[in-house]
């Protein structure tokens, strides 16, 4: 019998054991032990240093896009994607004539979803609506369109290995009806603000993954969950934060702690490893952001030595939001005439900073290299290969339409 701190296994109609969770908070509550102490003291400050080092970049907005789509291309991976950061890019710029993979969209989807509740953020509380909203942006014209976007499921789902039935089932989420109550209180939850909001977040997003309210989605809207609480609780003014490529490396102890809060109520190992994550990643991210700064100052110099114009130094802020870009975006981006936009893509193609990635002569495009090279090397390491998370290392078969009514 699972410990009631957690919840509990209870037999179904239809002879399976769902499991109902206890409503957060813990109890009884989470221990605060040294190590914990030393975690959340640890994670605070590198959050901390993080926000501190994106508050000294120029325009943050600008270099906030580009890690926006690179945890869109992560968080999709772990669902089984083939899209790179690469191919989002030349989405944006809707270039005739290029292929690009069909799951690209599912990519595209999760920065409008992002976006989308960041905006909301700013008049809609952090609530079930919100959250079915995003959900609705996400799923939109993908894929997972007939998976009902933006809608709690009706039917049982379940987590296992591709194809498993329900029999063999790695973990079920509580039935609909139980479903909707352990959504009630988690929604009350969600906007505790007395617990330490690193805590909070730990124990909403381990919540909302055993709740598992959407036929699809349940990961990426849960790893979102963790950025929109960072930022509506003012922790980040940034979204700079994204939990994705840790989870990726570490998926096995991912899974494994959240099965042992389900098996043995071990809140607390979970959390561990959580704060170990986010203390981990925004070191990263702040070392990158530091890289950013530097890296913009060089080039910016390096323009300014060469004699090109002003426009030049514009060109280049427009290269950190739109990291590939052709000569027809730059003639409208930057309100001048084709002529001198491509003058201008020359003269920074001769200095090094764009590189033509077409090789033809007609709808030619130019990737900004240096930059987007601060993100490759994380994008490759972390691709998964074949297909995997929410659809595969944690299927959920209801979306095939073998759901328990």
């Amino acid at each position: 019998m699972t410990p009631i701190r957690a919840g509990r296994y209870v037999r179904q109609p239809g002879g399976y054991r769902a499991f109902i969770p206890t409503n957060l908070p813990p109890d009884p509550p989470v221990d605060i032990d040294s190590e914990m102490l030393a975690l959340l003291s640890s994670a605070d400050q590198a959050l901390g240093r993080l926000d501190g080092a994106a508050r000294i970049l120029p325009n943050p907005d600008l270099f906030v896009a580009t890690y926006v789509r690179q945890e869109a291309v992560l968080s999709s991976q772990i669902e089984g994607t083939q899209s790179t950061l690469d191919d989002v890019l030349e989405f944006e710029l809707k270039v005739k004539g290029r292929t690009l993979p069909q799951d690209v969209g599912e990519v595209v989807n999760y920065v409008k979803a992002m976006n989308y509740g960041l905006e909301r953020l700013e008049t809609l509380p952090l609530s079930l609506r919100l959250i079915r909203e995003i959900h609705g942006q996400l799923l939109l014209d993908t894929r997972g369109g007939d998976r009902q976007p933006g809608e709690f499921r009706q039917s049982q789902n379940w987590i296992g290995a591709a194809d498993a039935p329900l029999s063999e089932a790695a973990f079920i989420p509580p039935p609909p009806y139980e479903m909707n109550s352990a959504l009630d209180e988690f929604e009350k939850y969600l906007r505790n603000e007395a617990t330490p909001v690193l805590i909070h977040c730990g124990l909403t997003h381990a919540q909302f993954e055993t709740v598992h309210p959407f036929t699809d989605g349940n990961g990426r809207v849960g790893r979102l969950l963790i950025t929109f609480l960072l930022c509506h609780r003012r922790v980040l003014h940034r979204p700079l934060l994204y939990l994705s490529y840790y989870l990726k490396q570490n998926r096995t102890e991912y899974y494994d702690r959240l099965m042992a809060i389900r098996m043995n109520g071990d809140w607390e190992g979970w959390l561990k490893f959580f704060l170990r994550g986010v203390a981990e990643t925004a070191e990263m991210a702040t070392a990158t952001v530091r890289t950013i700064v530097d890296l913009r100052e060089s080039h910016r110099a390096k323009i300014q030595q060469a004699g090109i114009s002003r426009n030049g130094l514009r060109l280049l802020d427009l290269l950190y939001e739109s990291p590939i870009v052709s000569i027809p975006l730059v003639e409208e981006r930057l309100a001048v005439s084709y002529g001198t936009a491509d003058s201008l893509v020359a003269h920074l193609e001769r200095q090094g900073l764009l590189q033509e990635i077409t090789g033809a002569q007609r709808n030619r495009r130019y990737r900004y290299g240096p930059f987007l090279q601060l993100f490759d090397n994380r994008v490759a390491e972390a691709h998964p290969g074949p297909r995997s998370g929410d659809r595969g290392m944690m299927r959920q078969t209801a979306s095939r339409k073998r759901a328990v009514k």
